[in-house]
């Protein structure tokens, strides 16, 4: 990959396409903020986001999260019931975006990642997937050729990516340099804490920051700007 810098336009378009949303970080600045502040905050983000790459380091602030529990069923006293959710700082969101639209401008470029990757790409979505495998199907049973398919399910993928493992196949795809040395800072040095809410009681509790091992975060807002960490993961065997 080769290093491109960031223009202030490039940025503000960034920060108008953020969903605008209330909830907020540690930091405690809503994605609401940061829209109606874009003409004063566009340049000095556009500044960090230019210095990180060319240093390839990601600020350390930009590496906090809140972890809230969303409960999706079953038991609700057993933890593995509930799907974490992440509460990034709004400024790291911006950060994240404009990475991602260098990777995944590289990638589509070189022609890099498999014809059958379907999840988090431009004009591809699961809804494809489920039409060429059901045009295969008919196509084979047509030609009354035997049929056979073997589905697995990756539970809890994005909780369970190997930053180890991840960065060594970067140089594979030609990520090496800056870029490389970037994306090992986005992914060390992590740190969460989980966050639990009760609006009956009126409380708010807070767990101590610790350091996140695994995983990249996953927040449902914001699911892009991790997908090219899943998209490289299960690209190479």
């Amino acid at each position: 990959m080769v290093y491109k810098t960031f223009s202030t336009q490039e940025i503000t378009s960034i920060i108008k396409s953020i969903k605008t949303k209330n909830s907020s970080g540690y930091d405690e600045i809503s994605t609401k903020l940061l829209k109606i502040s874009a003409n004063y905050t566009c340049s000095p983000l556009t500044y960090i986001c230019n210095k990180s790459v060319s240093t390839g380091i990601i600020p350390e602030r930009l590496k906090y999260s809140i972890i809230k529990p969303l409960y999706k069923k079953g038991d609700k006293t057993d933890p593995s019931n509930y799907r974490p959710i992440s509460m990034l700082t709004s400024f790291s969101k911006v950060l994240e975006k404009a990475l991602y639209n260098r990777l995944i401008e590289y990638l589509n470029y070189n022609n890099i990642l498999n014809s059958q990757q379907f999840g988090f790409r431009k004009n591809l979505a699961t809804k494809d997937a489920i039409f060429r495998l059901i045009h295969e199907i008919l196509n084979a049973l047509n030609s009354k050729i035997m049929v056979g398919s073997i589905f697995f399910n990756l539970a809890k993928a994005f909780d369970s990516v190997n930053h180890l493992l991840l960065i060594q196949k970067l140089p594979h795809y030609g990520i090496i340099g800056k870029y490389k040395l970037l994306l090992e800072s986005y992914l060390t040095n992590r740190f969460q804490r989980v966050q639990l809410d009760s609006s009956t009681l009126n409380l708010k509790t807070t767990s101590t920051w610790n350091k996140a091992k695994h995983g990249v975060h996953r927040d449902r807002f914001w699911a892009h700007s991790y997908s090219f960490f899943t998209l490289m993961t299960y690209q190479m065997p």
